[in-house]
């Protein structure tokens, strides 16, 4: 089977055109690092009947994920450098509906693209009954996030309190755990416990949540770029009234073969 490794923002994932067999078990043995290939899981692309591509997302952990705004990104990269289209401006289905791309070229490659990640739900602050007590705030960017506010992103206790609030029942099918501290002015730094996969580099979901949440506490503003610093690098969000927009860059690391 001919793969592609990708990457945005570090949040790798190994890319396959096609539909192998068994998807889930297939992401859990090319994720791994030390048997497989390595990634935070596999993506799948096709034609869409509804859309110009379709893209799957299957974890590291073999669990299927509605939508990865880092991924997506690379779906646009792959099906232009590929010569699968000629087409900029591409429409992606998802398990989270279509999602519309402008992929931005640079020497005839595409450099970086920009999501429109449809619009976004932000819920009310909650607080679950977790390592003395989790304030959070809950976002739906077509898959859930809990987005939590702390002083220093860095230091925050993402290996230990992430797994918590994933698996905790408020959140029967998983969540994604952001988070996130206000560095400036429309400027955040988070950092990620992934549904299904772990401590990510990036989580382009996860970056509009965070950024979405932060206009409803008034941290940011909306219909400006905010800027966002990941461990893997920094994504540029915007929020219009709800709706979101995503821009950062895409990248081949290499491509091979395994067998299967």
């Amino acid at each position: 089977m001919k793969f592609t490794k990708m990457e945005g923002l570090g949040n790798d994932y190994v890319y396959v055109y096609g539909a192998p067999k068994d998807p889930e078990q297939l992401s859990i043995r090319l994720s791994d690092r030390h048997f497989g290939i390595g990634g935070d899981g596999l993506v799948l692309i096709s034609l869409s009947d509804v859309a110009d591509f379709k893209m799957r997302i299957f974890n590291a952990d073999g669990s299927e994920a509605k939508m990865c705004g880092n991924g997506i990104r690379c779906v646009g990269k792959y099906v232009y450098d590929k010569g699968y289209t000629k087409k900029t401006e591409l429409a992606v289905e998802t398990l989270s509906g279509i999602k519309y791309l402008t992929l931005f070229l640079k020497d005839g490659k595409v450099d970086k693209v920009s999501v429109d990640m449809g619009n976004v739900t932000v819920g009310e602050e909650e607080t679950l009954d977790v390592a003395g007590g989790i304030t959070f705030i809950p976002v739906d960017v077509g898959n859930p996030h809990a987005v939590i506010f702390v002083d220093d992103a860095d230091k925050a206790p993402v290996d230990t309190v992430g797994p918590l609030v994933e698996k905790n029942p408020r959140f029967p099918g998983g969540v994604n755990v952001e988070f996130v501290s206000v560095t400036g002015r429309n400027k955040l730094r988070m950092r990620v416990w992934e549904r299904g996969s772990g401590i990510t580099m990036a989580c382009g979901t996860g970056t509009c949540a965070s950024v979405a949440a932060a206009v409803k506490k008034g941290y940011c503003d909306g219909g400006v770029n905010v800027d966002v610093t990941l461990d893997g690098g920094v994504l540029g969000i915007k929020d219009d009234d709800g709706r979101v927009t995503m821009t950062g860059p895409a990248t081949t690391v290499f491509e091979g073969e395994i067998q299967c």
